[in-house]
């Protein structure tokens, strides 16, 4: 069974179903009640929430009577136009979503593990049965920065974009820059303000970066990036003496997760997740707290950065209602593609060209040793540094050979305690 927008009758109300009723999914239908009338305007018809879809009761909500368990009931009727999916995870949002698009009816997604390994798939399904599936909420949480990149940066070729995509990780972080907290207690006030999980893997490891950046990627480039060959490190080995050399070479330690062409290789893209030393003069570098930025590098606007609140209850609400105001719309673009012909366009990160800092502990000859392996470094220091510690940023070359000189460089005499990468942002 397939529908459109345009078979809808437009003497009846669009009747939306929420599935997840969590933090995500109460924030969407709470903000949804608060601005029902602006948002009435907004599509030109009215509109209801018909069903919330959660296994867990909830008695005295005042939306009780909406609570079903059983999404084969959403699935089946023919009244509900648009479904939102704030579930997480792959499944079953994959099956419910993949279900209710074959039916006709639009998805609003805020679901990045979805989106990032099936969103290829469930926008070809999309395309196939005249519904939209949209996502924004996906990314940058309140930052509106899929329909920009797909709408007013279009024209545009889009050579690398880079951004701080986690929240979390921006907030130990900037405890560890403003106010000299070691990363464990970061973390642990991270998690008592709710901003970590008890289990804080996908956020300090990496993961979470790594698929927000291969959603963008996939926008920017049309190929799908699959995020198990992103190379991904997160930031549980940054240390303060770490920040502190960051803060004699006059920058900030942030993660960053970035992709981009490689001149002469049309069909390679670049992508990775690190903790990398971006300098105090970038825009990235300003941005603290629970706050993301992405930079966008074209072609022929130069760098543009979308900044605001990654994450949150409201934010990510206020993104997800977005995307259920534009599937509202007939007229509105159901055009978000990108290729997934099965391959990896992920090269080895080992092409990137990168310079790095490096912190090591060793015999009184490692700086001259350092020098003749890396060129013209530059020697930083730290206040109350160990008479056996040296720490340098090197020359920009290409990853592997620098990490044949570190290897070269470091043994029983030196010992290697950090390596971050230096970006030009």
């Amino acid at each position: 069974m397939s529908g459109c927008s345009s078979q809808r009758n437009d003497n009846t109300m669009i009747n939306i179903a929420v599935m997840g009723y969590g933090t995500v999914g109460s924030g969407v239908v709470e903000m949804f009640y608060k601005n029902r009338e602006s948002i009435h305007r907004k599509v030109g018809k009215a509109m209801d929430i018909k069903y919330i879809l959660d296994l867990r009761d909830f008695p005295g909500s005042p939306y009780e009577e909406k609570l079903i368990k059983d999404f084969q009931i959403i699935a089946d009727d023919p009244d509900v136009e648009i479904v939102v999916e704030v579930m997480g995870g792959l499944e079953p949002a994959f099956t419910f979503t993949k279900t209710c698009l074959s039916r006709g009816k639009s998805v609003v997604t805020s679901n990045k593990e979805l989106v990032a390994a099936r969103g290829a798939e469930l926008l070809k399904i999309a395309k196939e049965n005249g519904v939209s599936f949209f996502f924004e909420a996906s990314v940058g949480g309140g930052i509106p920065i899929i329909r920009p990149l797909t709408s007013c940066l279009a024209q545009d070729e889009i050579d690398e974009i880079a951004g701080i995509l986690n929240g979390t990780t921006n907030f130990i972080l900037t405890k560890m820059i403003r106010e000299q907290t070691s990363f464990a207690d970061a973390l642990a006030l991270a998690q008592k303000l709710g901003y970590a999980e008890r289990n804080p893997s996908a956020d300090v490891d990496g993961h979470d970066a790594c698929r927000k950046i291969c959603i963008l990627a996939s926008l920017c480039f049309g190929k799908h990036i699959y995020p198990e060959f992103v190379h991904t490190e997160g930031i549980r080995s940054v240390t303060l003496e770490d920040v502190a050399y960051a803060e004699d070479w006059g920058g900030v330690i942030k993660l960053i997760g970035r992709a981009k062409r490689v001149p002469g290789n049309s069909d390679g893209i670049l992508a990775m997740v690190s903790p990398a030393l971006i300098s105090k003069e970038c825009q990235l570098a300003s941005v603290d707290d629970v706050f993301n930025g992405i930079l966008v590098r074209a072609e022929a606007t130069g760098d543009v950065v979308f900044y605001g609140r990654g994450a949150g209850k409201l934010p990510t609400a206020s993104a997800v209602i977005a995307d259920v105001v534009n599937a509202a719309k007939p007229t509105d673009s159901k055009t978000l593609l990108w290729q997934d012909d099965g391959k990896n366009h992920v090269l080895d990160s080992q092409q990137d060209v990168v310079g790095m800092y490096l912190r090591l502990t060793g015999t009184s000859d490692a700086l001259q040793r350092a020098q003749n392996l890396f060129g013209e470094i530059r020697i930083l220091h730290r206040e109350d540094q160990p008479q056996d510690e040296i720490a340098f940023v090197t020359p920009a070359m290409a990853e592997g050979t620098l990490q044949q000189k570190i290897l070269q460089l470091t043994g029983e005499r030196c010992k290697l305690r950090s390596a971050i990468r230096v970006l030009g942002y």
